[in-house]
C-alpha cells in the first residue's frame, strides 16, 4: 500500500448537508451513493446528518439500502439536538429498523419486563447504522453527564472549542473511549483557528491518548487562501489543509514532533514539501513510515468532515498524488 492509500483510506466524513454546500437531503443521498459506488469509495467514511433530519434521511434513504442487498451498510453519524435521551431513543429506533446487525443496540431493551421480545433481535430491514454522534461539550462535567447516557455501542466524538484551554475537557475523555473532534474552519474567517491551536488541539489528545476527527474547512490538500463559500461574492480565508493535519497529527503521535515543529507542518502553503510515496509520506524531509502512518489512522487522526467529496480527491488528482 502506499502513503496515499493509508492517509485517506476511509477518512472523509460526507457532510454535504451542512454549509457552505447545504444541500437538500435528497441530492446529498444520492451523492453519497454515487460515491459508494465511485472508484474512490474506499476514501469515504461516515454520511454526517443530524437527528432531528433523520425522517428525512430515512425517506431518501430506503431505496439505496434495499438496492445495496448485500453491501456493507450505510455507517452514519448523527448530530444530537438539546434533548439527549430523546434523540438516543430515536436513533434506537433507527437502528432497530434499519441495521443489519448491531449486537445488543439492535434489541428491543425499552419493551415490558415479563416481554419475551425485550432480548430478542429485531428483524434486518435495511442496510444502515447509526453507529457514531457528535455533540459538543463546554466542560468535563457536560462529557461526565452524556456518557451516563450514550450506550456503550455509540460511539461519541465531543467537539471542543478550540478558543478555550482544551485540556480539561480532553482529560475528561481519557479512558473513556470517546473521542474529541476539532472544527477547523467555518464560512468566515473567524472560524478558522490558528496553526497553534490546532497543534495544541492534537498534542493533546496525544498526551491523553484519545482518538480525535476535523471538521469544517478542510476541503483541501495544502494550506491556501480561498473563497470560503461557493457564493460569488464569498468572504476569503486562509484554510487549513488536511495534509497538513493528518501529517503533524502523525508527528506528534509518533513523539517525531513537538508542538512548536507541528506548527510549522500546520503553517505550510507549499504543496511541494509534501511527498506521499510508496513507503514513506513526508514533509520537508522528514519521513514516516506507512505502518506508522497506518496506525495513526487507525487510532488517532480518525477522518475529517467535509461538505464535498470531490474536492479533496480532484486536488490530490490535480497534485499528482493520486
Amino acid at each position: 500500500m502506499s502513503a496515499v492509500r493509508v492517509l485517506m483510506d476511509s477518512i472523509v466524513d460526507y457532510a454535504g448537508l451542512f454549509p457552505p454546500a447545504k444541500l437538500e437531503m435528497g441530492p446529498a443521498v444520492e451523492n453519497y451513493a454515487r460515491y459508494r459506488a465511485g472508484d474512490e469509495s474506499w476514501i469515504l467514511a461516515r454520511f454526517i446528518t443530524t437527528v432531528a433530519r433523520l425522517d428525512e434521511f430515512e425517506k431518501c434513504g430506503e431505496r439505496f439500502w434495499a438496492e445495496d442487498g448485500d453491501a456493507e451498510p450505510w455507517y452514519v453519524s448523527a448530530l444530537p439536538g438539546a434533548d439527549l435521551d430523546a434523540d438516543i431513543d430515536r436513533i434506537f429506533a433507527f437502528n432497530q429498523k434499519y441495521a443489519p446487525d448491531f449486537g445488543p443496540l439492535a434489541l428491543n431493551e425499552g419493551a415490558e419486563g415479563g416481554d419475551d421480545s425485550a432480548m430478542s433481535p429485531v428483524a434486518v430491514t435495511g442496510g444502515a447504522v447509526i453507529d457514531t454522534i457528535e455533540l459538543k461539550a463546554a466542560s468535563g462535567h457536560d462529557v461526565d453527564r452524556a456518557l451516563k447516557i450514550i450506550p456503550e455501542q455509540i460511539e461519541p466524538f465531543f467537539e471542543v472549542d478550540w478558543r478555550d484551554d482544551t485540556r480539561g475537557i480532553i482529560s475528561a475523555l481519557a479512558g473513556t473511549g470517546a473521542r474529541a473532534k476539532i472544527r477547523t474552519g467555518g464560512v468566515t474567517a473567524d472560524l478558522i483557528p490558528p496553526p497553534e491551536a490546532v497543534a495544541g488541539f492534537i498534542a493533546n489528545c496525544a498526551a491523553a491518548d484519545v482518538a480525535f476527527k476535523a471538521t469544517a474547512g478542510l476541503h483541501h490538500p495544502v494550506r491556501a487562501e480561498r473563497a470560503l463559500t461557493y457564493r460569488p461574492d464569498s468572504p476569503r480565508g486562509v484554510m487549513h489543509g488536511f495534509l497538513n493535519v493528518i501529517l503533524a497529527s502523525a508527528f506528534i503521535r509518533t513523539g517525531a514532533m513537538g508542538v512548536h515543529d507541528a506548527e510549522r507542518v500546520l503553517s505550510e502553503t507549499d504543496a511541494g514539501a509534501f511527498q506521499l510515496g510508496e513507503t514513506h509520506a513526508s514533509w520537508r524531509g522528514k519521513a514516516i513510515e506507512i505502518a506508522r502512518l497506518a496506525s495513526v489512522r487507525e487510532r488517532f487522526a480518525i477522518s475529517f468532515g467535509s461538505c464535498s467529496f470531490e474536492e479533496p480527491v480532484d486536488d490530490l488528482r490535480g497534485l499528482g498524488m493520486m
